[in-house]
């Protein structure tokens, strides 16, 4: 599938929350809070456009120094399993390297295994627990961190992945 990975803009966000509401129930960001990362100098926000132009899958972070924390990947449910989380995910790293960031960190549902299995394979240890971190059900969140993603292992096994992904 043929997609867009490009900057969230304000006039993405009407499409964001319609992901945002499947994707997390009513538990989820409001406008206001989207509108108010775009503002935010910290954070870098994306959205994907499949080859019609519709917003299929947004994703966000924010950069603290060294640090890159993944505050959220989320995917149209009707576009799942295509490899667009995946996709962004990579374009969250590419840019921790433009940038400069060393570390990425994250949260992930402790019952959210396929997106546990893809932050695994791109290096991503689990450090910890938050216990009861989701509001919607009081599920614990999987704190995941990576190494430095300059040392040569996680370089290593990255390029390893992304030249995979290309054949």
């Amino acid at each position: 599938m043929e997609i867009k990975i490009l900057p969230m803009q304000k006039s993405d966000v009407d499409s964001v929350i319609k992901i945002e509401e499947k994707a997390y129930g009513e538990h989820h960001w409001s406008k206001e809070s989207f509108l108010n990362e775009l503002s935010n100098d910290l954070a870098r926000y994306y959205s994907v456009f499949d080859e019609n132009g519709k917003l299929v899958a947004y994703a966000g972070c924010w950069q603290i120094l060294e640090e890159v924390h993944i505050t959220n990947i989320a995917v149209s449910p009707d576009f799942r399993r295509q490899k667009i989380g995946e996709r962004l995910l990579i374009h969250i790293i590419d840019d921790c390297y433009k940038n400069k960031a060393k570390y990425i960190t994250l949260e992930v549902r402790v019952s959210n295994l396929a997106a546990i299995n893809l932050y695994k394979k791109y290096g991503f240890k689990s450090l910890g627990v938050r216990k009861g971190y989701y509001q919607n059900n009081n599920e614990d969140a999987l704190i995941m961190w990576t190494e430095n993603i300059f040392y040569d292992k996680f370089k290593l096994n990255y390029e390893k992945l992304i030249s995979k992904g290309k054949n």
